[in-house]
């Protein structure tokens, strides 16, 4: 069951000795240093870290742009986190589990879930090049509190996204114009996004 799947956490603690920060942080290779490496990353039920915020879930969040164009869609009652149901959003990804790279504590088991979590989520039909930009933190929200976004963007040579799962309703690519028209439709980390990455505001 996923809601006792286990899954990679960090303390929020150390987040703070970092430095800790609301909404975009685009210093994303001096925090993942700090963050995934052994002696802080452990494996632990959602069940048990979904409303603690002494501990920060790492989820990878992926977003596809191509040109002008970025893939977004409805959230559906199949995404893990029912808090999100029917908002939009331009993220793709989610939890790092234990089976992720047998569970290992290193930067290798989420690479492993960010590509499983791609491969189970949508079909990229372009190539592309992706790469690390940034950390998204929300502390004003439950869902934000206890989770934590290593945000990727793919860019695609054509915008050729298909959705996998019947949770990524409506799933396409808008123009960046409209995505920011309808900024309040979307979930909070997706209007973080919009304000760093995509010039919204």
């Amino acid at each position: 069951m996923k809601h006792d799947e286990r899954v990679l956490v960090v303390p929020a603690a150390q987040l703070d000795g970092l430095g800790r920060f609301q909404g975009f942080c685009a210093d994303a290779d001096r925090y993942i240093a700090g963050l995934l490496v052994p002696e802080f990353m452990d494996y632990r039920p959602r069940s048990e870290v979904e409303e603690d915020p002494g501990y920060k879930q790492i989820i990878p969040y992926v977003v596809f742009r191509s040109g002008d164009g970025v893939f977004c869609y409805t959230r559906g009652k199949s995404q893990g986190e029912s808090r999100l149901h029917r908002l939009r959003s331009l993220g793709v990804g989610g939890h790092v589990s234990i089976d992720d790279a047998g569970g290992g504590r290193s930067l290798d088991a989420y690479e492993s879930a960010l590509r499983r979590e791609l491969d189970e989520e949508v079909e990229i039909r372009s190539p592309g090049r992706i790469r690390r930009v940034g950390l998204i933190n929300d502390d004003s929200t439950p869902v934000g509190s206890v989770h934590l976004g290593v945000v990727h963007l793919y860019e695609l040579d054509e915008p050729s996204v298909l959705p996998r799962e019947e949770g990524l309703a409506e799933a396409g690519f808008l123009d960046l114009a409209e995505i920011r028209q309808l900024r309040g439709e979307f979930e909070t980390w997706s209007q973080i996004c919009i304000d760093a990455l995509l010039g919204g505001n």
